[in-house]
């Protein structure tokens, strides 16, 4: 009988959409369940107070109460390191990991990891965010050597993070269209309130490129580390199959 895995997801108090989506994603395994710690974060901005709603300290608490179920692997379903720095979720890692003993990713690295896999030289960029908070994730993947331009990024200046999950599948295809028609190699559906990931091999499909959306970034990196064959999650994307 196949070992029992926990996975522990940190989720903004906010976010509708990822909870729903981990379920459904990791459904076909059966001896998988994933469990959630939530942390307060309302809107997305670059002002102290939405920057602060990111504290290590804050997050650091909701991890505690995830170790106390005693999960395989923690991933925090979030994509804040896009606009705060990589580095932060590094070292949000280390400190989970120091705390807790139990190995630590994020949606941000495990995309990271994917656009290596995948060899992604000129990334596509479609989230709900401001323009100054674009910006920021922008600069920071081009500062890594990945190719973001102005046809390969699309924003659309939502605040409110619970007004994201509200964002139609219908805009999404469309954003998701420009950047590729722009030159993008792969895309990502950078915001894990974004209800896209259900979506994502039908637009591989009719794109033809991999499209690596933050909700399923993350469960697939804590999937494959905790020893899980991925190719057993079908019709959620190539990253299960060819990652």
């Amino acid at each position: 009988m196949p070992k029992q895995i926990r996975l522990g997801i940190l989720t903004p108090s906010s976010n509708t959409a990822l909870e729903p989506l981990t379920y459904q994603i990791v459904s076909s395994i059966p001896n998988v369940s994933v469990h959630f710690s939530r942390f307060p974060v309302k809107a997305i901005s670059l002002s102290p107070e939405g920057l602060a709603q990111f504290d290590r300290s804050i997050i650091m608490q909701a991890a505690q109460l995830l170790a106390h179920a005693e999960v395989d692997m923690i991933g925090w379903s979030g994509t804040a390191a896009g606009w705060m720095g990589f580095e932060d979720d590094e070292k949000l890692c280390q400190a989970i990991t120091k705390a807790t003993g139990i190995p630590a990713t994020t949606s941000v690295l495990a995309l990271n990891k994917a656009l290596g896999i995948f060899k992604v030289k000129k990334l596509g960029l479609v989230t709900p965010y401001l323009d100054d908070v674009q910006e920021r994730i922008v600069k920071n993947y081009n500062d890594i050597g990945m190719e973001v331009t102005s046809e390969t990024e699309r924003h659309l200046r939502v605040v409110k993070n619970t007004d994201v999950a509200l964002i139609g599948e219908d805009v999404l295809e469309t954003l998701v269209g420009q950047v590729v028609e722009g030159g993008a190699d792969a895309v990502s559906t950078f915001c894990t309130n974004l209800i896209a990931a259900h979506k994502v091999e039908l637009w591989e499909a009719k794109y033809g490129v991999p499209v690596l959306d933050t909700v399923t970034t993350v469960t697939w990196d804590m999937l494959r580390q905790c020893g899980v064959d991925t190719k057993a999650i079908k019709g959620w994307g190539r990253i299960f199959q060819e990652a």
